[in-house]
């Protein structure tokens, strides 16, 4: 699949279809000279009619990425310490998005160890760990993911069997929401 049919792909789906199309695709990140190389393992949706959405009140400055093109990268500061990043989805103009939870390393994961100082499941278990493990901070909103330093690789779509729906968490509205995804039995998933 070229970048331009993903691209297109991810245009078409809806932040349901699309965070649950992103498990078992990766992302490549070039970091301290070597690929580094994750595996998606947990995702949450989030589009415009979700009061838990940063695009629920419309677009602004802070939210324009998500309303911008699919395959592109929002970035968002949380609890004042923590980056959290998303793949931007559906048709320009809509603002929603495919928050990344969680990812497992496939290889160099060395590298991410020395920029956590963590290892095993505590290194890529949580949105923000996997932002940090990665190097992905504000400078990467609306970074394209089609190109280096950090692109998404599509793999096979999952079957429906190997993938586990729950309600989103660390939310405060919309949790009743089934709008969570994760590859069932994984390690790296944040929370069961």
């Amino acid at each position: 699949m070229t970048m331009k049919d993903w691209q297109s792909e991810l245009e078409s789906l809806s932040a349901v279809e699309a965070a649950r199309r992103l498990l078992g695709c990766e992302l490549e990140r070039e970091l301290d000279g070597h690929k580094v190389r994750v595996r998606i393992v947990e995702t949450e949706a989030y589009d415009q009619t979700d009061a838990a959405s940063h695009s629920f009140n419309g677009q602004t400055p802070r939210t324009d990425v998500m309303f911008g093109h699919a395959g592109h990268l929002y970035v968002y500061f949380t609890y004042g310490m923590h980056y959290c990043c998303n793949v931007v989805v559906g048709e320009p103009g809509y603002g929603a998005a495919a928050l990344l939870r969680a990812v497992e390393p496939i290889e160099n994961e060395a590298i991410m160890q020395r920029r956590r100082q963590k290892s095993g499941t505590e290194l890529s278990n949580g949105p923000a760990k996997l932002c940090q493990a990665l190097d992905i901070d504000k400078r990467m909103n609306g970074h394209d993911l089609s190109q280096s330093p950090l692109q998404l690789i599509m793999r096979p779509t999952l079957a429906q069997a190997d993938i586990v729906v729950t309600q989103r968490i660390g939310i405060s509205r919309e949790k009743e929401r089934l709008w969570r995804f994760y590859i069932r039995g994984n390690s790296y998933v944040s929370k069961k």
